[in-house]
């Protein structure tokens, strides 16, 4: 299987073969500070079978962990870290051309979510806004 995706503006693609190591969902602080939202899109890939056009920003956010992002338009791409995930890139799900392709199967790091997460299949749901 392979899948594409980029950022907003495109100044970034990729493509990705194979099966990802794992599809989740993290709720960790780092990944909602990174990314400005609750939970974060993930797809595990060995570094070889993803390829990058374009320049990603990078930026160390702990130890050796490193998170690459659209310098342009800002869009969180890649987490890439020797340690935790050796000869891996991590690549957020929500840059895939198909939303579809990869659907979670997993929330992680759960220990770090607000505790009003563990309520939210309780709240009402709207195709569009409210009205």
């Amino acid at each position: 299987m392979a899948v594409t995706g980029g950022c907003r503006c495109g100044a970034i693609r990729y493509s990705a073969e194979g099966e990802p190591e794992h599809i989740a969902l993290c709720a960790c602080a780092e990944c909602r500070r990174s990314s400005g939202a609750y939970l974060t899109g993930w797809a595990l890939y060995p570094q070889d079978a993803v390829t990058i056009t374009g320049a990603p920003a990078r930026h160390n956010s702990s130890g050796d962990i490193e998170r690459q992002f659209c310098a342009t338009c800002g869009t969180g791409m890649f987490f890439l870290s020797a340690s935790v995930f050796p000869a891996k890139v991590d690549i957020q799900t929500a840059t895939l051309d198909d939303p579809e392709a990869l659907p979670p199967q997993a929330f992680i790091q759960m220990a770090d979510a607000p505790h009003w997460m563990q309520q939210m299949d309780a709240l009402p749901k709207f195709a569009r806004y409210p009205g």
